[in-house]
């Protein structure tokens, strides 16, 4: 039998060191860990188009600012720095004065982290209770999805502004009863959507031959629907927190949101309207941010219903 050659040009052999890589392949190393990188750069580039680019980098970009604002901030929030009222742009106020004095760059970072994190929250909370229902409700009997159904249909049939106004002045504004109502405002909608899908994919053949093998609905909704439904629901995730962010920002702009000592972006929109007619920066910077926000998630948004698109079938 013939024996295949041993490669010992890759090793070298010494009584002290053992097996050792040869000294021609060390140096390579570097270099094609630095291909490697840079393939997978270019792979996670290519995924995205130019706006898609630019909706992560201003995602990713509030992301990091809610939760390294307050260590950055160059005042606690609620110092007053100024006996300058709507002060305009400055080396030492970059972003102005409020109507009390306060630093507006150190509010607005101290604020991102409720409407970035009240937000997230939410919208997490959302789409999986919303997506875990409309799983159920799909694989499961008639009766189930009847049920659900005709539940989440009454829930949607609510406003979620006049839901969350009702709520919160019959139990009171707090951090954790602002997140609990967003999320009970979108959930009946990430049912709809989520059950769409599922009920869609559940006519699939390999669904049937999922069925007909004797493979359970645990096993269904996990395996065969849920991979195939990530896109549209990641999506949907997108429009959600968008949604939320403008439900609190509303609410906290009511006077019904993040409660003073704290604020959240509506909250110092609210705060500083009277210098609206000046052009302060106090009350622009705030929805500038709001702004910002909003459309970063809705082209990253798109750039996900592009590629949910054309990943239609079954998950491999």
């Amino acid at each position: 039998m013939i024996r295949p050659a041993t490669p010992t040009a890759l090793y070298s052999v010494s009584e002290e060191k053992g097996v050792e890589p040869a000294a021609g392949l060390q140096e390579p190393l570097p270099e094609a860990a630095a291909v490697v990188r840079r393939g997978l750069l270019k792979r996670l580039v290519g995924r995205f188009s130019v706006l898609g680019l630019i909706g992560l980098v201003i995602v990713v970009f509030w992301l990091v600012v809610a939760f390294i604002g307050p260590l950055v901030a160059p005042y606690k929030g609620g110092t007053l720095t100024s006996t300058e009222i709507f002060g305009t742009y400055s080396a030492a106020y970059p972003f102005g004065t409020d109507y009390l004095g306060r630093d507006m760059l150190s509010r607005i970072l101290y604020g991102t982290r409720y409407t970035v994190g009240l937000a997230l929250a939410a919208a997490v909370l959302a789409s999986c209770i919303g997506t875990f229902f409309g799983l159920l409700a799909a694989v499961s009997g008639r009766w189930v999805d009847e049920i659900l159904s005709r539940l989440f249909d009454a829930l949607i049939s609510i406003p979620s502004k006049v839901l969350a106004l009702v709520v919160i002045a019959a139990f009171g504004s707090s951090i954790p009863m602002l997140m609990s109502v967003a999320a009970l405002a979108y959930i009946p909608g990430a049912f709809r959507i989520s059950r769409s899908l599922a009920v869609n994919l559940m006519t699939l053949e390999y669904v049937q031959v999922a069925r007909a093998r004797g493979e359970g609905l645990f096993y269904i909704a996990r395996v065969e629907v849920l991979p195939n439904m990530i896109h549209p629901m990641l999506a949907d995730f997108g429009l959600r927190f968008v949604f939320i962010v403008l439900l609190l920002s509303g609410l906290s702009f009511l006077g019904l949101g993040v409660q003073p000592p704290d604020a959240d972006w509506g909250s110092l929109v609210r705060e500083n309207i009277g210098g609206l007619s000046e052009g302060a920066p106090a009350v622009l910077m705030p929805a500038v941010a709001i702004a910002t926000l909003t459309i970063g998630v809705n082209l990253l948004i798109d750039n996900l219903r592009r590629r949910g698109g054309r990943g239609q079938g079954a998950a491999q």
